[in-house]
């Protein structure tokens, strides 16, 4: 039967506002989670200014660097819950209010205590950041496009330091470590207008078809929470987080250190490393997309390239730390997050495919698990430098971990295929070996 030639039209009209209504949604998720980064990351390059200021140890260094995780991770699981039973963008644009509420209120403390009180707050209003990310590429995003859309989410965490970093250091040392937050929260809040302008109170579109979306089988957090493979990927999460967040926190601090780079040298360096991560991601999560699209299964293409990732990172990761030259150095850090941009680029992609309608509680999960890397990694490092008076066991602590993470992958996810959640939240198919 031939189609009426308005109905075609139609359709056509209905795609394009369909693929125009997307790339606005996950541009203003790059510009979101790119704030994000550039706001959690500001204290990384302020640390030396803050130590002088209120004469902290290392042990404090530390304490300062990792108390945004704790309520950041323990607030995964509430954030997660809450973008899977309520209007997400509203719940995002609260999470989002509140962090950059929090930012700019870290530029008038007055002490250590509030300073910290200050990166509590900033945690629990990023918290929402990824579980509703996730939850809106699952409803909007078909799994050939996952990780592009991911990708490109992606490139803005490490663009997002890069600046912290660059731009960041630049301020300091002309204006003072104060004028940095200040700036960054006032200036940051704007991004909320053309989110309530733009984006719709909720989804118009399934991940699946370009129709209404259906009422979707939503299992518990506790139901999704029992499932191996989740466990898989947020041992492999927290390796992740372990790597990354010890980079963020402690990189510029090494260079200066170790290397002895002065402030711009080190914000010029130190801001390398992530933007070539970035466009790693990119580049990676681009062709992962291109593999399965050429038939290739998502679980070849997505772990192949993610855990070859994170094992040459580990190497080159090592080999940095035993070299005395700041430009080797420099360039084998870079290569190892070019390489760590392997995984990121797929890793949420992964996440998504398997999840399916549970991806804001999975994501919750999964975050809260892997951002304890960030809360362990700043205090381990800090511990090991007052004790040995070096860094290189902080980066060797770093590869390990890495390499548990390539193995809780091999070994307890199953292939990246979509979970079918039974009415009652128990699983219809089976992964990673369960029996039914």
């Amino acid at each position: 039967m031939e189609i009426p030639i308005d109905t075609h039209i139609n359709r056509i009209d209905s795609s394009a506002v369909l693929s125009r209504s997307r790339w606005v949604l996950l541009t203003l998720l790059v510009i979101s989670i790119l704030v994000n980064y550039i706001d959690r990351g500001a204290l990384s390059v302020a640390i030396p200014a803050i130590e002088l200021e209120f004469s902290l140890t290392p042990t404090q260094k530390g304490l300062l660097l990792s108390v945004f995780f704790w309520s950041y991770a323990l607030l995964q699981l509430p954030a997660g819950w809450l973008v899977d039973r309520y209007d997400v963008k509203w719940v995002y644009a609260g999470g989002y209010l509140i962090w950059t509420i929090a930012t700019a209120l870290t530029g008038f403390v007055g002490g250590f205590t509030a300073l910290l009180a200050a990166r509590l707050l900033l945690g629990l209003g990023e918290s929402a950041a990824y579980p509703a990310i996730s939850r809106l590429i699952v409803e909007n995003f078909p799994e050939h496009k996952r990780g592009t859309a991911n990708a490109l989410i992606d490139a803005g965490t490490k663009i997002g330091p890069a600046l912290s970093i660059l731009a960041g250091g630049l301020l300091v040392d002309q204006f003072g470590w104060r004028a940095l937050f200040i700036a960054l929260g006032i200036g940051s809040i704007f991004w909320l207008l053309p989110w309530i302008k733009y984006v719709p109170s909720r989804p118009r579109h399934d991940h699946r078809v370009d129709e209404p979306t259906p009422k979707m089988n939503r299992p518990s957090l506790v139901q999704v929470g029992l499932h191996r493979a989740v466990w898989g990927t947020s041992l492999g999460m927290f390796s992740l987080g372990y790597v990354w967040y010890f980079l963020l926190t402690w990189l510029p601090s090494y260079l200066m250190d170790v290397h002895h780079l002065n402030l711009k040298e080190t914000a010029v360096s130190a801001a390398l490393p992530f933007l070539a991560m970035a466009a790693s991601s990119v580049f990676w999560g681009w062709a992962a997309d291109r593999l399965i699209q050429r038939g290739s299964s998502a679980t070849f293409a997505r772990k192949s390239i993610s855990l070859g990732g994170l094992a040459i990172a580990a190497v080159l990761l090592i080999a940095a730390s035993r070299t005395a030259s700041a430009t080797v150095c420099i360039a084998l850090i870079t290569g190892g997050c070019c390489a760590l941009g392997m995984f990121t680029a797929n890793v949420w992609a992964m996440t998504q495919t398997l999840a399916g309608p549970a991806a804001g509680s999975w994501t919750g999960i999964q975050n809260c698990v892997g951002n304890m890397g960030g809360v362990v990694s700043p205090l381990v490092a800090g511990w090991s430098v007052e004790q040995t008076g070096s860094y290189q066991t902080a980066f060797y602590v770093a590869a390990i971990v890495m390499a548990f993470g390539i193995a809780a992958y091999l070994f307890i996810v199953g292939p990246i295929e979509e979970i079918q959640w039974r009415q009652d939240g128990s699983k219809k198919t089976n992964l990673a070996g369960d029996k039914p």
